[in-house]
C-alpha cells in the first residue's frame, strides 16, 4: 500500500541514529584488549537498555526499541571487524598501534602522553589518539630520540619522542 493512504498517526519516527567513529573504507579495525572490553560492555549496556524500556506505551516503545536496534547494529558490526592487537608483540623500541607515547612538543618543556589506539576507543581528552589521525601515522614507526614534523598551515610542529611503552 502507498503510504499517501496511511493516517498521518500510524507512521512510525524512523530514528536518526548518530555514525560510530569515521573508519575509513578498507582499513583495519585495530583495537587493544581494553577497547574491545569497552565495546563488548557498550553492546552489553544497550540489550540491557532495550529489555528495561517502558511497556506502557507501545509506540514510544517501539521507536526507542528501533533506535537501540539501529545503535546494536552498527556496535554490532565494529564488534565482528574488530582485530585485537597484542601490545607485547608490538616492536618494544618503535611506535606502533597501542603505544603510550611520551613527547616533547615544539619547545615546551612539559611532556606529553598519548597513546595510539583504535577509532572507538580515541579521545583526545584522555590521552587516546585514533591510529588513523595524522598525528599518530606521523609517529608510526619512530624511536626514542627521534622527531617528527606536522606542518601546519602557519607553522610546523616538532614532536620528539621522549619515551615508548606498551
Amino acid at each position: 500500500m502507498s503510504r499517501g493512504f496511511v493516517k498521518e498517526d500510524d507512521q512510525e519516527e524512523i530514528p536518526i541514529v548518530p555514525p560510530r567513529a569515521d573508519l575509513p573504507p578498507g582499513v583495519t579495525n585495530y583495537v587493544t584488549k581494553i577497547g574491545m572490553e569497552a565495546l563488548l560492555k557498550e553492546k552489553e549496556a544497550l540489550v540491557d537498555e532495550r529489555e528495561q524500556l517502558d511497556t506502557t506505551n507501545d509506540k514510544d516503545r517501539r521507536i526507542a526499541s528501533n533506535f537501540i536496534n539501529a545503535k546494536l547494529q552498527l556496535l554490532n558490526n565494529r564488534i565482528l571487524t574488530a582485530k585485537v592487537v597484542d601490545l607485547n608483540k608490538q616492536p618494544q623500541n618503535e611506535i606502533r598501534f597501542g603505544a603510550l607515547v611520551t613527547l616533547k612538543i615544539g619547545k615546551s618543556s612539559n611532556l606529553q602522553k598519548y597513546q595510539i589506539v583504535g577509532v572507538d576507543e580515541a579521545d583526545i581528552s584522555k590521552g587516546k589518539l585514533s591510529f588513523i589521525s595524522p598525528i599518530a601515522k606521523l609517529l608510526t614507526n619512530k624511536k626514542v630520540g627521534e622527531k617528527a614534523i606536522l606542518k601546519l598551515a602557519t607553522e610546523n610542529k616538532t614532536f620528539e619522542v621522549i619515551a615508548i611503552n606498551y
